[in-house]
């Protein structure tokens, strides 16, 4: 079937997390984040951020609490749990304070890393919560 005109159906289909939320440098978040798609973080939360996608922390982006996703980036200041299912890079500029579980870890030289790692082949998840898919 093809159509033509603004709301015609389209053959691909985008999977869930291909949608990027980006929270901007001087946004103030206190309270938790849930979110099926991908993150760029620049800005501060004060709280537990959640996604099925990838997580990519700007060098102004500030996160105190735990973080839970399928990968994750940081260029910024992140303190807390972290579980991160597949790859977790930190880039130089990079300031991490607190414990991982994740599949794979890179860290750039000139990154800050204080705490603990846990590499794992299954997926990392936290407690209760459900396994990232």
């Amino acid at each position: 079937m093809s159509w033509k005109g603004k709301n015609a159906p389209t053959d691909s289909v985008e999977p869930i997390n291909a949608a990027l939320n980006t929270i901007s440098s001087g946004t103030n978040i206190i309270g938790d984040i849930n979110s099926t798609g991908n993150i760029r973080f620049d800005g501060t939360l004060k709280g537990n951020l959640t996604t099925k996608g990838r997580l990519f922390v700007g060098e102004t982006g500030v996160i105190e609490g735990d973080i839970n996703c399928n990968s994750m980036e940081i260029e910024g200041t992140v303190t807390g749990k972290m579980y991160v299912a597949e790859i977790l890079s930190f880039k130089k500029t990079a300031v991490v304070t607190g414990e991982i579980v994740t599949g794979k870890l890179a860290i750039e030289p000139g990154a800050v890393f204080n705490g603990t790692c846990k590499m794992t082949k299954e997926k990392a998840q936290s407690g209760e919560k459900a396994p990232i898919k």
